[in-house]
């Protein structure tokens, strides 16, 4: 892990020096970005996601049905650095009514704020991902005995520093990550197939009524609408190396829904529509309860372990 780990640090040392913020949640000058479902947001923070349940119909013939229930929560070491530790829990039925189910491998994943941009709501965030092999139900077929190791750029950027002649399309935003997923070996030998190396990238594009109403017009919308940040996502993953013998296909969801922002938590529903029959069968569905740590415990839990901050942090305006 450390080969990939050292230079992504030391690429976002130089690039610290550049933040304008040090805010929990995903904040950038009046731009907030919300954790999303099936992406990442690009900034540290002190949160839990827990509930996040999926139901989708696999890409076999004939397709299976597939719940997954995972749980993750992140926590900020300093204002810039944090961890986060996540754990899927699936359960597939084939056609036929052959029920698997269990964990998957374990997932741990280190960030570093590279960059907030007040101005021009710019926030970007590296990170290394890692599925810890032989922490999952190896035996069920749905966890692995090797490790994946991801480095990831992950960014956002919202439209607000457009001129106002734009209106109310400065309320849009879009957020993004990029992965380059390696396996800690290359070959499985008890599925007998190589382990491809795979890209693995994703995007939202999103518009905050709470936006609209601060920082351009006020509609006079009921408070509930105000709350709303509708969004559509798209996650996929594309082989790259060492995938002899299969075909490159590339596979993923386009996640159009909406999220729910409060004051201590948000609230997202999604569909899943696969991209392609290998990605899945008809929509699926994909829903979250987010809790903002910071704000449930502002003095304890929800500060950094080391360097905390004596600002108040930024909350939600509607």
């Amino acid at each position: 892990m450390s080969r990939h780990l050292l230079p992504t640090l030391a690429l976002a040392g130089v690039a610290a020096a550049f933040s304008t913020d040090a805010f929990a949640h995903c904040f950038v000058g009046a731009r907030f970005f919300p954790a999303t479902l099936a992406t990442d947001d690009p900034c540290v923070a002190d949160e839990l996601s827990l509930p996040t349940v999926s139901w989708s119909k696999t890409g076999d013939f004939p397709p299976a049905t597939a719940w997954d229930f995972s749980g993750e929560i992140s926590k900020r070491i300093t204002e810039n650095f944090g961890i986060s530790v996540g754990q899927d829990w699936t359960s597939i039925r084939q056609a036929d009514g052959t029920l698997t189910q269990g964990f998957q491998n374990l997932e741990t994943t280190l960030q570093y704020q590279i960059l907030r941009d007040r101005e021009h709501e710019l926030a970007i965030l590296s990170g290394v991902i890692v599925d810890w092999g032989r922490t999952g139900s190896t035996g069920s077929g749905l966890a692995t005995d090797y490790s994946l190791v991801t480095p990831t750029i992950y960014f956002g950027k919202g439209f607000g520093d457009l001129p106002s002649s734009f209106s109310w399309f400065r309320a849009f935003a879009v957020t993004g990550q990029v992965g380059y997923e390696i396996p800690t070996s290359s070959f499985d030998f008890t599925q007998n197939v190589f382990i491809p190396q795979q890209l693995v990238y994703g995007a939202s594009l999103q518009y905050s009524m709470s936006y609209l109403k601060s920082e351009i017009v006020d509609l006079g919308l009921p408070d509930f609408i105000n709350h709303l940040i509708p969004v559509i996502e798209l996650s996929l993953s594309t082989p790259v190396a060492n995938n002899f013998g299969n075909p490159y296909t590339t596979t993923g969801t386009v996640n159009p829904g909406v999220i729910w922002v409060g004051s201590h938590f948000q609230v997202g529903l999604e569909a899943m529509i696969p991209v392609n029959r290998a990605s899945g069968t008809g929509v699926g569905v994909l829903g979250q309860l987010h809790l903002y740590l910071d704000d449930m415990f502002p003095s304890t839990f929800g500060q950094p372990l080391f360097g905390a901050s004596p600002t108040t942090p930024r909350k939600m305006t509607f």
